[in-house]
């Protein structure tokens, strides 16, 4: 919610960017307390100290709803969800969020951070989030966001809009996304029994990126490959913390590499990795299609559409410097809560989302049961 070293994300900045004296924040739900409450002493010390002068620090989601009913605070306009995925998108006591939310407040608008879970057993938690999408589709009275950011990069929106407007078939899209690892220090991360590993949790926006230009995916055609953590190649210098503190089956792989074939019949192909130093992600998405390359590069940096098209073989560089998708998402949900513009609109709903969750399990499924049947093979195990 107020940002991290590993990353350009802070809900709280982009709303403040927004709103402006507008912001008002009544409540951080939060069972950290001393946590919450050190990042608002920072706040309160800026120049934005306005919005979060009378904030309070609330144990849970019914004490909100206990002091709105009692007249102390205001039912909220919208609610900004940033708690680890492990506690939400799920239907029982311990993860539906969603759900309390919609019954509490079915009328305040919601944005929710990616992904939208991280459960288990895998199948359990797919078929669970695909029915808090259902349910908010059709019983939820406001917008409903999931920060599938990349989605609203200008970048991407002009390889959308190349696409309609030349009337094109997407054929084939080809996805690469490479962490840089050393600010990683979080054992939680190195440590798939905990954060469910780096395409559930990071890669995961690079395949929704993939869906979003290849359509749906026909999931049982999803074939995976991993370079595990204990495989020669597998060594990583720079890390900064403890590994040996993680069983060996639980640690992430340093890399994955996946294939499919969308319900279109084009095909789609991702690689993952964790593997550079330094800070910065090495990250591209080619699309395809007759006649057309479409390539997004550096989402996160100075992002760039490179553009090949009938006529010439050269290939068109359009950098756009500058792009702050994370505020323009912000800016698309406040617009549609405010219903400013009714050409606006939110890029990536719940039920959507749970279909890129869906298909990051199906990838990581994929990869263990290839690593699985190789050891059988080599006697590894």
């Amino acid at each position: 919610m107020f940002g991290t070293p590993e990353g350009p994300w802070n809900i709280s900045r982009k709303l403040e960017n927004r709103l402006g004296p507008r912001l008002k924040v009544d409540a951080i739900v939060e069972i950290n307390g001393p946590r919450a409450e050190t990042a608002l002493t920072s706040k309160r010390e800026s120049f934005v100290h306005e919005a979060y002068n009378d904030t309070v620090v609330l144990p849970d989601i019914e004490e909100f709803k206990r002091r709105v009913e009692a007249g102390i605070l205001k039912e909220p306009r919208a609610i900004f969800v940033a708690t680890p995925p492990t506690f939400r998108g799920g239907l029982g006591s311990n993860n539906n969020l969603e759900v309390k939310i919609n019954e509490l407040f079915p009328n305040s608008a919601i944005f929710l951070e990616k992904p939208v879970a991280t459960g288990l057993p895998a199948e359990q938690s797919v078929g669970e989030a695909k029915a808090v999408g259902a349910m908010l589709e059709t019983q939820h009275n406001a917008p409903v966001s999931v920060g599938y950011v990349l989605r609203y990069l200008k970048a991407v929106q002009e390889m959308k809009r190349i696409i309609e407007e030349n009337n094109l078939t997407v054929m084939a899209t080809n996805a690469r996304y490479v962490t840089a690892y050393e600010l990683a220090i979080k054992t939680d991360w190195w440590d798939k029994s905990q954060m469910q590993g780096p395409i559930i949790e990071q890669g995961t926006h690079i395949c929704d990126l993939s869906r979003y230009f290849g359509g749906e995916i026909e999931m049982e055609t999803i074939a995976a490959h991993a370079l595990e953590a204990h495989e020669k190649p597998g060594y990583l210098s720079k890390r900064n913390f403890d590994e040996t503190v993680i069983l060996d089956a639980n640690r992430i792989p340093r890399a994955t590499a996946a294939s499919w074939k969308y319900e279109s019949g084009a095909v789609g192909t991702l690689l993952h990795a964790t593997a550079l130093h330094g800070k910065d992600y090495a990250i591209e998405l080619e699309v395809y299609a007759d006649g057309y390359q479409l390539i997004l590069s550096d989402p996160y940096g100075t992002p760039a559409l490179h553009i090949r098209k009938p006529g010439s073989d050269a290939i068109e560089i359009h950098p756009t410097p500058g792009d702050d998708p994370y505020q323009a998402e912000i800016d698309t949900f406040i617009d549609t809560v405010e219903k400013g513009n009714p050409a606006i609109k939110i890029l990536s709903s719940y039920k959507d989302a749970a279909k890129t969750y869906e298909m990051t399990w199906a990838v990581r499924k994929s990869s263990e049961e290839s690593t699985r049947r190789l050891d059988r093979k080599y006697r590894r195990v």
